[in-house]
């Protein structure tokens, strides 16, 4: 039976588009509002999953869980970016890690009114609400524990990663969505809560395009998960407050798609995505990988001098092989070995380029127009020898490193990693690189030639507008930037609170 023809319609005070970090904190927030008669709608695009659909089998969870399976490329096809689409968000396929913004890195953003303490005091609300504890020692495998100890030989300042889970059985399977119910994300905390004082979820819903508060969106029913509260078919739904918390590619995409008043050159632009890329290493014998939380130790010693930063990782076959450069049979060899490698991943920070943007295409899909800096494949380079020497320091007997000169480097030769890796050799469409945090996009600042929103979210000029995800950032945030986008988030939704009335009745 085919959708209908005509146009359902819809009416709520304040629609939340995206039910993520930052769509899961709004809807909690505002959900008060509930108890003063007004309505609240969050709008998610992906489903909700039945519990026992969370499979953990690889190239299942991604398509469920996943934007375009985990294979959104850029426009060159250089970077992959990961980007979840669930009741959730990609806090359904996080690994959890949360760390508080750097004080430096904050003030550099030179946001007027935006000051670290009142972004630390919210944030450590978060770790209190989302559970976030050290991992217990049990629950830490050898991938883990030999980059800790590795580090530490070679004086490389090493920290652990708090993580936000309860009840962790050490499944491993983070990054397709926790089948224990353990990871304490949106779809855990802030969206039940939110449910629970009066805010209505809407999933499977996608918003094509936003009016003078209204928002026009299709309802389709995705082949996993509950089906939408909704049914399938085309809506018109008038909201007098609308909160944009799609993530930084989907929702400069939505606005550009939108008949907005004003004019935003910036809207789009200065996209930073922390490119990353992989460094795996084999051990002769078979170590704990897969069990355990795949992400527990980080290494900034490097990120003031040489602006990377190098993670713990454990990554699905699908994903270690697309990430391994080459093909051939040592490709094979070391895809036979899955359960001898240990791996690191590399984070380097990217500063914002008016020139890398998300575009629209003719269809109104998102385009991401990214070229990878000099300066970026510099730090990547210098990163690569750095987590070479952690991974021999940690006993691996082969290296594969993008930028070697052959596939393998041998332990016996690591006194000479930097004449076998070439810096010639690290190029886009050679290597292969990716992205799990995008920022940038609708920046926040003053100026509305150079930003979207002002320190509030709220769009320049529209007081109906705001938008309250990572496209806020005005720079890259040099950590993951999960607690970040939740304590910006907490701080909008606090800003719309206490001015409601003058927000609803302009």
């Amino acid at each position: 039976m085919g959708m209908r023809n005509s146009m359902f319609e819809k009416q709520f005070d304040i629609i939340i588009i995206g039910s993520g970090a930052s769509g899961g904190v709004i809807a909690k927030e505002l959900s008060p509002l509930c108890k003063q008669g007004l309505s609240v709608g969050v709008i998610e695009w992906g489903p909700k999953l039945k519990k026992e659909e969370f499979t953990g089998r690889e190239l299942e969870m991604v398509n469920r869980l996943y934007f375009d399976g985990g294979g959104v490329l850029t426009k060159d096809s250089s970077i992959t970016i990961a980007l979840g689409k669930a009741y959730g968000g990609s806090t359904v396929i996080y690994t959890g890690t949360s760390l508080i913004i750097p004080q430096d890195v904050l003030e550099d953003w030179e946001i007027k009114g935006l000051e670290y303490e009142d972004i630390r005091r919210r944030s450590e609300k978060y770790f209190k609400e989302n559970n976030v504890v050290l991992m217990e020692p049990e629950l830490i495998n050898e991938n883990n524990r030999l980059f800790l100890d590795a580090c530490k030989k070679l004086g490389y300042r090493v920290g652990q990663f708090p993580v936000n889970v309860k009840g962790c059985q050490g499944a491993g399977m983070c990054n397709l969505g926790c089948p224990h119910e353990a990871k304490m994300g949106a779809h855990v905390v802030q969206l039940p809560e939110a449910e629970k004082n009066g805010v209505q979820v809407i999933t499977n819903c996608k918003i094509e395009r936003i009016e003078d508060r209204i928002c026009y969106a299709k309802v389709e029913n995705a082949d996993c998960g509950y089906p939408s509260a909704w049914e399938p078919g085309q809506y018109k739904i008038k909201a007098k407050l609308i909160v944009v918390c799609a993530g930084a590619i989907h929702t400069p995409a939505l606005l550009l798609r939108s008949k907005l008043p004003g004019n935003f050159p910036a809207l789009g632009r200065y996209i930073t995505l922390h490119p990353a890329l992989i460094l795996a290493g084999r051990h002769e014998r078979p170590i704990t990988n897969f069990y355990g939380h795949p992400k527990s130790y980080y290494c900034d010693h490097f990120a003031k001098t040489k602006r990377f930063m190098l993670e713990t990782c454990m990554y699905f076959p699908f994903t270690t092989a697309k990430s391994l450069t080459g093909f051939g049979e040592d490709h094979s060899a070391m895809m036979s070995d899955m359960d001898r490698l240990q791996m690191i991943i590399v984070l380097a920070f990217d500063r914002p380029l008016a020139s890398n943007c998300v575009m629209i295409d003719s269809k109104g899909n998102p385009i991401v127009d990214y070229k990878v800096s000099e300066e970026v494949m510099d730090a990547l380079f210098e990163s690569m020898i750095v987590t070479a020497r952690i991974l021999f320091a940690s006993g691996v007997k082969r290296v594969h490193a993008p930028a070697g000169k052959k596939f393998f480097i041998e332990d016996a030769e690591q006194d000479k990693l930097e004449e076998l890796m070439s810096r010639e050799m690290l190029k886009t469409g050679r290597v292969s690189l990716a992205s799990a945090h995008v920022m940038g996009t609708c920046r926040m600042g003053e100026d509305p030639v150079t930003s979207v929103t002002d320190q509030w979210g709220q769009v320049h000029g529209i007081p109906w507008l705001f938008v309250a995800d990572s496209s806020i950032f005005p720079k890259c945030s040099e950590v993951n930037p999960y607690i970040t986008i939740m304590a910006l988030a907490d701080r909008i939704a606090e800003h719309i609170r206490n001015n409601i009335q003058e927000l609803m009745n302009p």
